[in-house]
């Protein structure tokens, strides 16, 4: 009885010297096995940059004294008042304040186009500190082209992908619940580019997936084409087409004619 308590006894202690040696070997493989990924995988996050980090801690200034009420202090949003900012990246900044939709003046439909509130340097530093949040970067280098089979096929994807909203003339249009689709004469070639990677207002995103950079340099290329192209035949009134052209020109013949058929029968 005593012997036969002993065995199991021992058999037991087996069994968990086992186990335990089968955990500590499984511990030791996970632990060089992810040693061997830390040293082998190369790093994606480049070394801060000194100048940027400057940049980024006068943003950060800039953003505590006319953003964070609306945006919050470590850009995660004001409900009510602003989004969060975490992951919308530099270009999204760079075009709201350079177009002086922001900071916001107060509570409408959509933000309008004014005059920006900061500088180019000051823009730079707020731009800067909202990149150092992830996601889209200011786009750089030569957004458009002079290449007349690149703007024409800019022009076939800003019928498939913008005429919509902006119409064909680029001129913009109203949209639902007071809101419009802006004229794109006064935007530059990088906030139209920043404004298909971020989405503004009503504005879907283009991702590049979607339209590669390619293809948006194309409709850029063709948006700058429309803004050069003058109108040969006169006043075009927004080259909303032959049929709105006609119209206005009857409308303003036909009371013409009324004004001069009463003076002469007033002279008569």
């Amino acid at each position: 009885m005593i012997s036969s308590f002993a065995g199991r006894a021992s058999r037991r202690a087996a069994d968990l010297a086992k186990r335990r040696s089968g955990v500590l070997l499984l511990i030791a493989a996970l632990a060089v096995i992810g040693a061997g990924y830390a040293a082998f995988t190369p790093s994606t996050s480049a070394a801060p940059n000194d100048q940027s980090s400057a940049a980024a801690q006068q943003g950060q200034r800039l953003f505590n004294d006319s953003c964070i009420s609306c945006h919050g202090r470590t850009l995660q949003g004001v409900p009510g008042r602003g989004p969060s900012l975490v992951g919308v990246g530099g270009a999204a900044v760079d075009f709201q304040v350079s177009s002086g939709r922001m900071p916001l003046a107060g509570q409408a439909a959509q933000a309008a186009r004014k005059p920006p509130k900061f500088t180019d340097d000051q823009i730079t530093q707020l731009v800067a500190y909202v990149q150092s949040y992830g996601g889209p970067e200011v786009p750089t280098g030569q957004l458009s082209s002079t290449d007349k089979d690149t703007i024409a096929e800019g022009g076939r994807l800003f019928r498939l992908n913008c005429a919509a909203c902006h119409a064909f003339s680029t001129k913009g249009g109203a949209l639902s619940s007071g809101k419009t689709a802006p004229n794109l004469n006064d935007a530059t070639d990088k906030q139209i580019y920043e404004a298909m990677l971020t989405g503004p207002e009503n504005m879907p995103v283009f991702a590049n997936n979607q339209l590669t950079p390619d293809e948006k340099k194309a409709i850029l290329s063709y948006v700058q084409a429309q803004k050069a192209d003058m109108d040969q035949g006169g006043f075009g009134i927004g080259r909303s087409g032959p049929v709105p052209e006609g119209l206005v020109i009857f409308v303003i013949g036909i009371i013409a004619l009324l004004f001069v058929t009463l003076w002469i029968a007033g002279k008569s």
